[in-house]
């Protein structure tokens, strides 16, 4: 009998098979299963555990809190503790999904036990999600504050809603795109959804301020500004410079699915020197705008757009389209959207027709391991793929990608007309 304690039972079973076999293949194999950020995460642990800040630790470039949690790994015997991260990580996976279960139950469209079980295996039984957390992703953490997030707002929770997005901002920059959707879905003045008083501009204006909004603007700025301040009285400006400022002129080139990869990789090659000795022409800073395009269609027209209609599925697509045309783009990144994709995929035409869906997933899965052989043969073999393999191969995926965004968007519309006409007919 199939029931959430008992997924949730397979899925920790899941969880702990791979994190058996890892260990094993890390004992065995010179290709490790461990990430080589959560080398990253612990070696931070131990400068914390030490009494000094985790910025010491090279490329670390995460808040401290992630780093405070992972003190437990620095505990002896190493070997008993050292994989404590990725159990943290695996039972963050099984609270989201809980959650995931909880919203498609009650607060979101009132499924069925077996249907919303099954939306709810997309995240926990899935292989690929599974996989990232015990090899050490802190991605299942994120998943907890995102769609605890979408319960508390779903719940009407204003201030608890504030409180998890600005926690969920400090954690991972990317979440702040979800602000301005959940702002425009909650309920307006005299119960209008967007807050839509007819008259003039001033007077729309003052329809939109409501007390639920303020709480939850309120609420998610002293979180976020909170958190910040303290973090940077404990470390100073390398936790703003490694946290933040990083994320606008990082040059990651590897493992990078973007179509700005090869760009990354040449701009972040030294200019050659000048036969005359004279100082190189400075580059335009293509890293330093490259998010401007990304924020404006996830940030500002999705919300605006369909999040006042339902706010799961826009803020599935705000992340969709933020992953797609962020520059750098890992299979990390894909659990952003993942987590979100049960509340998109019931009334999608992915399933009402199973062509499109089985069409779109072997797609995603075909382009996504061209790019992994190109980039096999170029990280690990020594072999020179960034053109035209590595390039086309990144430029296939992200056109696939742009793809399935445009059926995405296209779903959304299609929902937000069926409630407009609702809205009519009563």
């Amino acid at each position: 009998m199939w029931n959430i304690r008992n997924v949730l039972l397979a899925s920790a079973a899941l969880r702990a098979g791979m994190l058996f076999y890892g260990l094993y293949q890390d004992a065995h194999s010179s290709l490790k299963y461990t990430d080589v950020d959560y080398y990253v995460f612990t070696d931070a642990a131990r400068y914390v555990a030490a009494g000094q800040s985790p910025y010491d630790r090279e490329t670390y470039r995460y808040t401290p809190l992630l780093a405070w949690l992972l003190v437990p790994t620095t505990f002896q015997p190493q070997w008993l503790w050292f994989s404590f991260g990725k159990l943290l990580f695996a039972a963050g996976d099984l609270v989201a999904g809980w959650l995931i279960y909880s919203v498609l139950r009650t607060s979101y469209g009132g499924m069925e036990k077996a249907r919303a079980l099954r939306f709810a295996g997309i995240w926990l039984l899935n292989p690929m999600v599974a996989t990232i957390s015990t090899r050490g992703s802190s991605e299942g953490l994120l998943g907890v504050m995102v769609v605890a997030l979408v319960w508390a707002a779903l719940k009407r929770r204003a201030v608890l809603t504030g409180v998890l997005l600005g926690l969920a901002v400090h954690f991972k920059i990317y979440p702040v795109i979800y602000g301005p959707a959940i702002l425009w879905w909650m309920e307006g003045r005299g119960g209008s959804a967007g807050g839509n008083v007819g008259g003039s501009v001033g007077a729309r204006m003052v329809g939109f301020v409501s007390w639920a909004r303020l709480k939850f603007g309120v609420s998610a700025l002293v979180t976020f500004v909170g958190l910040n301040v303290w973090m940077w009285n404990l470390y100073g400006s390398p936790f703003i410079d490694h946290t933040y400022a990083h994320h606008v002129t990082r040059l990651d080139h590897r493992h990078n699915f973007s179509p700005y990869n090869v760009l990354l990789y040449l701009t972040s090659a030294p200019a050659p020197p000048s036969p005359s000795g004279a100082q190189p022409p400075a580059q335009f800073a293509y890293a330093s705008v490259a998010f401007l395009p990304q924020l404006f269609l996830s940030g500002v027209l999705l919300p605006l757009a369909f999040a006042k209609w339902d706010l799961p599925t826009t803020l599935f697509a705000q992340t969709f389209a933020f992953v797609t045309f962020n520059k750098v783009c890992t299979s990390q990144y894909f659990m952003w959207y993942i987590v979100l994709l049960p509340f998109y995929l019931p009334t999608s035409s992915l399933l009402q027709r199973p062509w499109l869906g089985l069409a779109a997933l072997v797609a995603w899965v075909a382009t996504q391991g061209a790019w992994l052989h190109q980039g096999y043969e170029l990280e690990f073999l020594g072999k020179s793929t960034f053109f035209p393999g590595l390039w086309a191969s990144s430029l296939a995926f992200f056109a696939v990608n742009v793809w399935l965004l445009g059926i995405i968007i296209l779903d959304v519309k299609d929902r937000r007309a069926e409630k407009q006409e609702g809205k009519k007919d009563n």
